[in-house]
């Protein structure tokens, strides 16, 4: 397998919830690491993976997720890990755009399951 050199410039890019941004900077079965980004305002609706363990780290901005009942604001430099079959939503309630990363392991593909 050869090295190649990824960043939001030439990952592979997909717009999800109308606004919200998404670049696939590492995307195997068995671990996918994506840059997404959420304007004030926006993100998603609440959810569950079955399989899927995922860690969050904000890059820039502030994020809200909700896990289970309770509510988190993640800061730049902060991360969450959430395991499987925990419910949760991850949204943007602050004035800024918010940057991260999500790490999944395995992939979320055909592992999610929307609860709204």
């Amino acid at each position: 397998m050869a090295t190649r050199l990824k960043n939001i410039h030439n990952a592979e890019h997909y717009t999800w919830g109308g606004v919200c941004d998404g670049w696939r900077l590492l995307d195997g079965a068995d671990l996918s690491v994506i840059q997404e980004q959420i304007p004030p305002g926006h993100g998603e609706v609440k959810h569950v993976h079955t399989t899927s363990r995922q860690f969050f780290y904000v890059l820039s901005g502030a994020l809200q997720i909700d896990v289970g009942p309770e509510s988190l604001r993640l800061d730049g430099g902060d991360s969450l890990e959430i395991p499987p079959s925990i419910h949760h939503k991850v949204w943007n309630p602050f004035q800024d755009t918010a940057v991260f990363l999500v790490v999944s392991s395995p992939s979320t593909r055909n592992d999610r399951i929307n609860l709204e």
